[in-house]
């Protein structure tokens, strides 16, 4: 029982830092967008939406290579001798949540960004002009032009996100985990997958992954209700 609870509060701390950063792609894309050089805007975008189609245990080996112990960060501030000891990264239990957070925001923030670059290009561009011939600078254009017409596309994203609470996916945190950091990078999917296939229990995984899957269903009505009490539409 008391794993159980650990395991929830892994699952709702991981899913409540992932869902407080769900404008980061929007900030991101408008970013982008007020990047004039052509070729730069496209090798940035290029860039950040590769990590979207790179399995994670390619990302693992990435993280491996650059933040282990032998890695090249450690390697490269003891070689300045800001570091004596090796930094361990990987193998610590510190702040695993907000590093797991960290390793999905770098994997997705460049595809999560063109849904709303998509936005931005329909945004109606006489209300820019309307807002410059008003005085407005560029700045001044985004925060009452853009970002007030990417909002809707924002709500919908992120009431997606919240019926998704509980779907955490178990491939990144399955390669990430170690013995170091066991008791707080293990999700509710990794738990099912752990005691499915690593204790044989297939009846308590089964019965767990009905019960996370009809909260799931309840969830996504439930905001569902509320978008369309809020805004007067429905996403589904």
């Amino acid at each position: 029982m008391r794993t159980i609870g650990q395991v929830l509060v892994n699952t709702f701390a991981i899913s409540g830092l992932n869902i407080l950063t769900t404008f980061f792609p929007m900030i991101f894309a408008i970013a982008l967008n007020e990047i004039r050089a052509k070729w730069f805007k496209n090798l940035v975008q290029t860039l950040t939406t590769l990590p979207n189609f790179i399995s994670w245990v390619l990302v693992y080996s990435i993280a491996f290579a650059m933040f282990s112990s032998n890695g090249m960060v450690n390697d490269l501030l003891q070689n300045m001798h800001l570091i004596v000891h090796p930094i361990k990264f990987l193998d610590s239990d510190s702040y695993t949540w907000i590093k797991m957070v960290v390793w999905n925001l770098w994997k997705t923030l460049g595809w999560g960004s063109i849904l709303y670059l998509a936005g931005i290009s329909g945004i109606d561009q006489e209300l820019y002009e309307a807002a410059e011939v008003d005085g407005a600078n560029r700045f001044q254009q985004i925060i009452h032009v853009t970002i007030p017409q990417l909002m809707p596309t924002y709500f919908v994203l992120l009431m997606m996100a919240v019926s998704n609470f509980l779907n955490n996916g178990m491939d990144q945190f399955f390669v990430f985990q170690n013995a170091f950091n066991a008791q707080h990078i293990q999700v509710l999917d990794l738990y099912v997958y752990n005691i499915g296939m690593g204790q044989n229990s297939l009846s308590l995984a089964t019965a767990i992954s009905m019960l996370k899957s009809l909260v799931s269903v309840v969830l996504l009505f439930s905001v569902n209700w509320l978008s369309k009490h809020t805004r007067g539409e429905s996403i589904i």
